[in-house]
């Protein structure tokens, strides 16, 4: 039930691709609760997803924009602000790819221009979002910038590959831009470490499937849902969390602090059985 806990505010929204992205969520869950949003992702993701569907519904205006292009966020920013009417209060970043995962390049054996693209598609790109933003002075007083990532970051799982490392460099990212930003406009930047989550880019990481059933089994609350997700970003992009900045907020039922579960355990007696 909504509670229009963004009524008045503004936002951009990164990366809503279909119905089980999280961004897509977010959306819905942000205009629910009384924002106006403008929905943007680069060109090519813009051909091969849903978001003009996703825009009639959020009656929501659609900006192309390649987060690794300066000249494109920098223009991203200005027309906002133009649909607007003037300065906005939030940002969700939820951009990501990974060339050697779709390719299914091993770690060990990484393709190193795929590991720059990796990395700037990933993690860069909230730099980039982020200086284009404070560039144009866009982002209201007490305005919140969101980044989603994942317990990668901190710990390894292998198949996650590069990403890993991309997730890593997000986090110190908001961090570090968060202190200055804060100083500067006190804009406040954090990022959420998100459960397993069955989207379309999630679902390509190497044994998805499996994992996904684990970290059900690890976490006593279970997997957090896109559903859920979004209403987490909802709860950040509002007033109610003014004061919290420079963060990594994990959403993950649990499993970030669970070193083993019963149910784990039972699995592991009965495969051995």
């Amino acid at each position: 039930m909504a509670n229009q806990l963004l009524k008045g505010k503004k936002g951009i929204i990164f990366g809503a691709l279909d119905e089980r992205s999280i961004a897509w969520k977010t959306a819905l869950a942000a205009v629910a609760e009384g924002a106006e949003i403008v929905l943007t992702n680069a060109p090519i993701a813009l051909r091969m997803g849903k978001i003009n569907e996703l825009a009639k519904e959020c009656n929501a205006q659609v900006i192309a924009a390649d987060a690794t292009s300066d000249a494109d966020l920098d223009a991203l920013m200005q027309k906002s602000m133009e649909i607007f009417g003037g300065k906005f209060d939030f940002i969700l970043h939820s951009i990501g790819m990974s060339p050697n995962v779709r390719k299914n390049i091993e770690y060990t054996a990484t393709n190193h221009d795929n590991f720059l693209k990796t990395l700037d598609i990933s993690a860069l790109s909230l730099h980039r979002v982020l200086q284009a933003a404070m560039k144009a002075d866009a982002l209201n007083e007490w305005g919140s910038v969101l980044a989603l990532s994942y317990i990668a970051a901190q710990r390894t799982f292998p198949g996650y590959n590069d990403m890993a490392d991309a997730k890593a460099v997000l986090e110190s990212i908001a961090r570090s831009f968060g202190y200055h930003y804060g100083f500067a406009r006190k804009v406040r930047v954090n990022t959420i470490s998100q459960s397993p989550t069955v989207t379309t880019a999630g679902s390509g990481v190497s044994g998805f499937d499996v994992f996904y059933n684990y970290a059900e089994k690890m976490s006593p609350l279970g997997n957090a849902s896109a559903e859920d997700c979004a209403n987490y970003c909802i709860m950040f992009f509002s007033d109610y969390t003014r004061m919290v900045t420079m963060q990594n907020l994990f959403h993950d039922g649990g499993f970030s602090n669970t070193g083993v579960s019963n149910l784990v355990i039972e699995d592991m007696k009965n495969s051995q059985q």
